[in-house]
């Protein structure tokens, strides 16, 4: 995948968790940056280019790095292999669904 590739899909990502958790929690996308306040405190959410990943910071998981997998269209833990809307949906009581442009 290359900046642009990644570009795109970061930012389709993080429009549509912006969307999608404002039902949920109060969400507000900035820059690249998706700051969402939930009953247990503050999750980020952004995108950093230089490694071509999503970084997760939420106040029941700590810090998470997330890579794009093409062949499911999943944001894939770097550690773990767990997806990130997985993640996100089980840690804000959601059911965000997103699919790659």
């Amino acid at each position: 995948m290359d900046d642009a590739d990644f570009e795109n899909l970061s930012d389709s990502l993080l429009t549509t968790l912006e969307e999608a958790l404002v039902d949920h929690a109060e969400a507000e996308l900035q820059g690249s940056v998706l700051t969402v306040q939930g009953r247990e405190g503050t999750w980020v959410i952004n995108k950093h280019l230089p490694t071509r990943q999503i970084w997760l910071s939420s106040p029941r998981t700590g810090a998470r790095h997330f890579a794009f997998e093409p062949e499911s269209g999943l944001w894939r833990d770097t550690r773990d292999g767990a997806d990130l809307l997985s993640t996100i949906n089980a840690e804000l009581g959601a059911s965000v669904r997103w699919w790659p442009r």
